[in-house]
């Protein structure tokens, strides 16, 4: 966590790290914060490793990461994955192989 860390942000952090971050590192993938909008109050998050190209990533961000999120930190309204470049492609990629 940084100091300039908001109250919210760092408990966002806390959870990701304490809570979220193992149980996905144990299908094998990872998870890293890249924001929160006080604003729309959403979280951005990357997914990392085997949940990065993974089709049901979208329901475990929503379903458990969300709920959890919410639940514990009142201002968070919602979760979006952020996509690099590479990472639409590989989207994409398996897109059209269905």
């Amino acid at each position: 966590m940084m100091q300039d860390d908001s109250e919210t942000v760092a408990m966002i952090k806390e959870l990701l790290e304490t809570r979220i971050r193992p149980a996905v590192q144990d299908d094998g993938g990872d998870i890293e914060y890249r924001g929160f909008d006080t604003d729309t109050g959403i979280v951005k998050l990357k997914m990392q490793g085997a949940c990065s190209g993974c089709p049901s990533s979208s329901v475990t961000l929503k379903s458990g990461i969300e709920n959890m999120l919410m639940h514990y930190v009142p201002e968070v309204r919602g979760v979006e994955q952020e996509l690099d470049a590479e990472d639409e492609d590989a989207t994409l990629a398996a897109g059209q192989m269905e």
